[in-house]
């Protein structure tokens, strides 16, 4: 089926998962505002074309932490994509790798990050992370991302403890099937038994400094949203941040990533590159935080629609389609590159 537009990527998506498995994707904490809101905060920002001014053939393409992409968009770290779909991970690595696109692979895969590296060669991998109470299990981890060719790590910061989410409450959903596990967690020190991700109220920007002793990959913070932490996360050698309410999944009523983006930017003044995610349904969203100061955005749950809706080359298909609506986009806004983009082409509401 020909889907125009990720709405439908959803609804197919939809028709075909598990009822419970489709309200762990598509849900969110509490009564869910956050989730609306980062849609709903594109929907009122207008953009302000500029004209006549021959943009000719486009520049989409960029390089963030000598990984390159074909795109400003990337695939942000989800769970559990076995069970949108047998091939999971493998299926989502090869459709990045097919469209150039940087795959952000999550701790909590249900295929391990070398399985995944193996199944896509040349594909720009992220290994996200959630820094465990027990910091050698930690680094066994970084030591596998290492190995298995990632670029980075993207080091999940939100999460102190798990968001109250009332869809899985209701539907019962705690465990994966028993055939499922997260992969990544088997510690081969304790006889490949997979451990269960704690989530750690102690963990602190001290535990960042032992996670950057650890290793020299570059280090990515997802999930700041206040420009103090922007400023703390400078001072303490990060790499990249990503602006982040972890998909309205962790505390419901957090502003919309969009919304707080600006101010990030402008605490960081350009001295890494500032990501986001959050609500990101279309091109012409992208556009919108790559003028107030995005280099890139992630998308997930999307991915996880194509991943349900057709494999491998629906995962693909979400890619390519996003990527041309931005070049769409581009050209109706009279930007021959996405480093044309500036604030002032996006109008606020007073």
């Amino acid at each position: 089926m020909d889907r125009r537009n990720l709405r439908e990527f959803e609804a197919a998506a939809r028709e075909r998962l598990d009822p419970a498995h489709y309200d762990y994707f598509a849900g969110g904490a509490g009564d869910e505002v956050t989730v609306r809101a980062n849609e709903a905060a594109f929907g009122r920002l207008g953009l302000v074309p500029r004209v006549l001014r021959g943009t000719g053939k486009l520049q989409t393409d960029l390089t963030l932490l000598e990984s390159r992409a074909a795109a400003p968009v990337l695939v942000a770290p989800t769970a559990f994509h076995r069970l949108a779909d047998p091939e999971g991970e493998r299926a989502t690595a090869r459709a990045a790798a097919a469209t150039e696109t940087i795959m952000i692979v999550s701790m909590a895969a249900t295929v391990a990050i070398e399985d995944v590296a193996a199944a896509a060669p040349g594909a720009e991998l992220w290994f996200q992370l959630y820094v465990q109470p027990d910091l050698a299990f930690t680094e066994r981890l970084v030591r596998r991302a290492e190995a298995a060719g990632c670029r980075a790590l993207v080091v999940t910061v939100d999460s102190p403890v798990l968001g109250r989410r009332e869809r899985d409450l209701r539907n019962g959903f705690h465990d994966l099937p028993d055939h499922l596990c997260c992969e990544n967690l088997r510690d081969g020190a304790r006889g490949d038994r997979v451990r269960p991700i704690v989530m750690w109220p102690e963990l602190s920007w001290e535990h960042l400094g032992a996670l950057r002793r650890m290793t020299g990959l570059p280090i990515v913070l997802k999930g700041i949203t206040h420009p103090a932490d922007a400023r703390l996360a400078l001072d303490h050698g990060t790499s990249a941040i990503m602006v982040s309410n972890h998909g309205g999944r962790q505390l419901d009523g957090v502003a919309a990533t969009i919304d707080l983006l600006p101010d990030i930017v402008a605490e960081v003044g350009g001295a890494v590159p500032v990501l986001l995610d959050g609500g990101v349904r279309r091109g012409t969203d992208v556009l919108k935080a790559l003028a107030l100061g995005a280099a890139a955005v992630a998308v997930g749950r999307p991915v996880v629609w194509g991943l349900a809706a057709d494999g491998e080359r629906g995962v693909a298909a979400v890619l390519e389609l996003l990527r041309a609506e931005v070049e769409h986009a581009l050209t109706l806004c009279g930007c021959a590159s996405i480093h044309d983009l500036e604030p002032d082409m996006v109008r606020r509401p007073c």
